[in-house]
């Protein structure tokens, strides 16, 4: 029986912006190797997959290559097909179990908000190789549960960046994120997030980086709320606070296209 999925654009409120994921809301849970297989048949930063519990949903997330603890576009792509579809009632609360904990998403006037949890940086010396890699000037580097991040002194300097991607992808983390003061006056600081090692050269618009760097900025600009942009080529707006010990995420997302996948998991291809 054909699967169907949908492709939605988060962090944006425009076509072919933002971060596009893909989301199946499955009856069960299928082999990993086969989720594996269709992440990366879909070919998206992340793959996320959803099957209803008693409490909520279960939702895990795929690269094309690898399943990650924590994804943020992808989440709030899950919550706006669920809504849109019908799957939950409009202005009803989602509650996600994933690897990072409970997530819960809510319609926040016309926002979409994430409740993540706050991924705090402390500063680490800059590992050999990278800021050759990246192509920048480090003026700090950090390094939160999952990402480095790396401030430079100018949103030139993070907008006109162009890595050395295979040098990158031989840095042991899991992203790179690089940012700096945005020169923009209608956000506080821009950013963009590399991760080779992932399968993702760069990704468009990264939720779980700014879990990190709403606590990295709080402690430069002396405040807990931010508009963000990360500057990729697609571009996208993350809206972020800090709660305690949470992030909370808001950002838009619209929908693309819904299809169906034809191959069943038996029908899985041979490797």
């Amino acid at each position: 029986m054909p699967l169907t999925f949908s492709l939605v654009d988060a962090f944006t409120e425009h076509l072919f912006a933002g971060n596009p994921a893909a989301v199946y809301v499955l009856q069960r849970w299928p082999a990993d190797d086969w989720l594996q297989l269709v992440a990366r048949e879909m070919n998206q930063s992340e793959t996320a997959f959803v099957v209803a519990e008693a409490a909520g949903f279960r939702l895990r997330w795929f690269t094309p290559l690898v399943e990650v603890d924590l994804c943020g576009h992808a989440t709030l792509a899950a919550a706006h097909t669920l809504w849109t579809s019908g799957l939950v009632a409009t202005g009803k609360p989602i509650r996600f179990a994933t690897r990072s904990g409970v997530l819960t998403a809510v319609q926040a006037g016309e926002l979409i908000e994430l409740d993540f949890p706050l991924l705090p940086e402390r500063p680490t010396e800059i590992p050999t190789g990278l800021a050759t890699a990246l192509g920048v000037a480090p003026i700090y580097c950090g390094q939160s549960r999952h990402d480095l991040v790396v401030h430079v002194a100018t949103d030139a300097e993070v907008r006109q960046a162009s890595p050395d991607l295979t040098r990158l992808a031989q840095i042991a983390t899991r992203g790179i994120i690089l940012t700096a003061r945005s020169a923009d006056i209608g956000f506080d600081f821009i950013s963009r997030f590399f991760a080779p090692a992932a399968g993702i050269n760069e990704d468009p618009v990264t939720g779980s980086a700014h879990c990190c760097l709403a606590d990295f900025w709080s402690k430069r600009l002396n405040k807990t709320a931010f508009r963000a942009y990360q500057a990729s080529p697609r571009g996208g707006v993350v809206h972020v606070r800090i709660a305690g010990e949470r992030a909370i995420l808001g950002g838009h997302a619209v929908t693309v296209a819904r299809g169906e996948l034809l191959a069943t998991e038996s029908g899985s291809a041979k490797r």
